[in-house]
Formats: structure tokens, C-alpha cells, sequence
């Protein structure tokens, strides 16, 4: 099948009142979503637990899939890791984490930018694709069902057309999620790499979201939602190829927007109720232990370790330890071993993310 990439802005109007309509519904979730999360009093607890998942469920998308007890107990601080599979979704999430760094700093998502997420999630410095042969093919059946471009330059010029389309508003007047679905489109339509092509497109998403200041954290996990829906994602992005068809493919990312966005406030929500719970608890029972830097150890690491208080709260490892042992008693976490190490687990936490992560829209 031909499908020549176009040059953005595209010169069709693409913005039916179906589309229009749905968008005014996904902006309205996700400023629900921005606003909840400016009531969370460190940013780091969403940061560390949500962006998680958005790689646990991107990353299995790809068919890496690995469970949330080998993600909280491998540790990317310092680089020990439980399967391969842990390793891979905690590089997104790193990948994921430093993107939006950067993106916070300048208000830009360059073809460089983009360059080193991909670098990050696959630990390589491969670059743009420079050999031809790159094909998409049906997992099934073999059958190629797409050729993305296949010349250095020409990928080098779609990606330099992409960034500008990116950084300059006033080339297009689309709604911005519109344009965030015509980006990944786009992106994903050129391939620009030999691997992490998918994870890498997802991880734009959300820094475009940023970007427009549309969210202030990178914290909608889109990829859930595809990934419920994986077998439409993919038809519809070869729709546009074969038909031209985009209202049904902006019409599936508006939805993912939405749905996504309300199902992560429901659970920041919940989460903000849980650590209000765990606050009094600590107060009341432990007030000569409590302090807010505690309180956020037990929720920026739903499983943490004595050489995480030693880190985050500055303390010494045998007073770590007390504290760790204090909130066991108090039944606020649970000892877990791994290999020779103790992990201190926060049930009621993973509880929640395994629960309200999980459900389906």
C-alpha cells in the first residue's frame, strides 16, 4: 500500500462538528485533571507512581509486560533491576520523566528532543533510521501492510517539518488535541527509528499536552486506553493511510483523552484521600515520627526501603529502620523480601493503582 506522508499543516480541514464536538468534552476532562493535580502538595508522588504507569501500560502495548510488584522493587536510582522487562518500562519512565524536564525548561519538543527519548527508552544512540528496508508488517499473517520512508533524508525532513508543526502555533489553527493526534499520527506514520517508534510516539503525547500547558504533569495515561483498545489504535491509524479517513481516528484519540482523563482523577482523587488518612494516622500514633517527608517516601515509592528514607529524609539508616518498623506496627506497610534486601510495601496504595488503573472506560 502507497501512502505518501504529507507535510504539516495538512491542507484539508479535518475538524468536522463530530470532532469539534468531542473536543470540547476531552478539554473539559482534562482541565478537571490539571486542576485536581495542582492540589497534590509534592509533585513527585504523581510523577514517580503515575508516569509508571503510563510505561508499564505503553511498554505493553510493545508486548513488554511485567508486573507492578517487579517494577517497585527493581530501583533505576541505582540501577538494580528484577527482569528485563522492569528494566524497559523504568527506562520509558525515566525517558518519560526527563522529556518533561526539558520541556518544562524551554516550552519547545525539538526533533533532538524527541532523539534522546528514544535514546533513553532503548538505551542506544542509533538516531534516525539510515538504512532502507523498514517495513510494517501484520503480527499474524507476515503480511506488509505499511512502508514508512525509507531514506535518510526524507526522514530528516518529515521530522524537521514535524518539529516546526510542534513548536509554531500559528502554522495551523486546529484545536491542540487535534494537532496532538495529527503529531502522533504523523510521527508514527514516519517511523523515524529501527525500535521504540510506538513508546516514543506516546511519550510525545503527553509533552505536547505539557507543552500547551493543557497539563502541568505528565501524568494522563493514554496508553491505558490504547491499550484496551489496541486492535482499533492500530486499524485506525492505517485508515488514514488506505482512506483518508481522520474523523474516526481523531474521534478514537479525543475518546482516550477523555476517558483517560477522568479515570486519572478518580485516582488522584483517591489517592489524595488515602494520604490524608495515613496523615492523621501518623499524627495521632506515631507524632514523634511524623513529618510530611515520611508521609511522601510512603507515596513517591509504594514500595520503599531503608536506603530510600536514608535518601529522601536524611537520616540514619538504623533510625530508617524504626520508622519503617513503626509504620508496620501501625499496619500502614508490610515487610516484603526480595533477594537479600527488605522492601517495605504501602498496600493500601498499590491496592489502588492495580484497582482504579486497571478499569476498563
Amino acid at each position: 500500500m502507497n501512502y505518501t506522508v504529507p507535510m504539516l499543516p495538512l491542507k484539508q480541514d479535518i475538524e468536522s462538528k463530530a470532532v469539534l464536538k468531542k473536543c470540547a468534552k476531552a478539554h473539559q476532562a482534562l482541565a478537571e485533571l490539571k486542576g485536581i493535580v495542582a492540589t497534590i502538595p509534592n509533585e513527585s508522588i504523581l510523577i514517580n507512581t503515575l508516569s509508571l504507569q503510563e510505561a508499564k501500560d505503553s511498554s505493553e502495548i510493545e508486548n513488554i509486560v511485567t508486573t507492578h510488584d517487579d517494577l517497585f522493587s527493581s530501583d533505576q536510582f541505582s540501577k538494580q533491576f528484577v527482569s528485563i522487562a522492569a528494566k524497559e518500562v523504568l527506562n520509558y519512565a525515566t525517558a518519560l520523566q526527563s522529556g518533561f524536564e526539558q520541556v518544562k525548561v524551554r516550552g519547545l519538543l525539538t526533533a533532538n528532543d524527541i532523539q534522546t527519548i528514544q535514546a533513553n527508552i532503548e538505551q542506544n544512540n542509533a538516531g534516525f533510521r539510515s538504512q532502507s528496508g523498514t517495513t510494517l508488517k501484520n503480527e499474524q499473517s507476515g503480511e506488509v501492510i505499511y512502508t514508512p520512508p525509507q531514506t535518510h533524508d526524507e526522514i530528516v525532513r518529515l521530522m524537521s517539518n514535524l518539529e516546526q508543526y510542534i513548536n509554531n502555533d500559528a502554522l495551523c489553527d486546529c484545536d491542540e488535541l487535534v494537532k496532538m493526534a495529527v503529531i502522533h499520527h504523523q510521527f508514527e506514520s514516519i517511523h523515524p527509528f529501527y525500535d521504540g517508534n510506538g513508546r516514543t510516539g506516546r511519550v510525545i503525547n503527553v509533552l505536547y499536552l505539557i507543552k500547551q500547558d493543557l497539563l502541568t504533569l505528565p501524568v494522563l495515561y493514554l496508553s491505558r486506553y490504547i491499550n484496551q483498545h489496541k486492535q482499533d489504535y492500530y486499524h485506525l491509524l492505517q485508515v488514514v493511510r488506505t482512506d483518508g479517513d481522520w474523523e474516526a481516528w481523531l474521534l478514537f484519540m479525543l475518546q482516550a483523552v477523555e476517558v483517560t482523563s477522568r479515570q486519572t482523577t478518580d485516582l488522584i482523587k483517591a489517592i489524595k484521600t488515602l494520604m490524608q488518612s495515613y496523615k492523621q494516622r501518623l499524627r495521632t500514633d506515631l507524632s514523634k515520627i511524623y513529618s510530611q517527608d515520611l508521609l511522601n517516601n510512603i507515596f513517591r515509592h509504594p514500595y520503599t526501603k531503608i536506603d530510600f528514607l536514608v535518601r529522601d529524609l536524611q537520616v540514619h539508616r538504623n533510625t530508617a529502620a524504626k520508622y519503617l518498623d513503626a509504620l508496620i506496627d501501625l499496619g500502614l506497610l508490610s515487610r516484603h523480601k526480595f533477594g537479600k534486601e527488605n522492601y517495605y510495601l504501602n498496600d493500601a496504595l498499590v491496592d489502588l493503582l492495580l484497582n482504579k488503573s486497571g478499569q476498563a472506560d
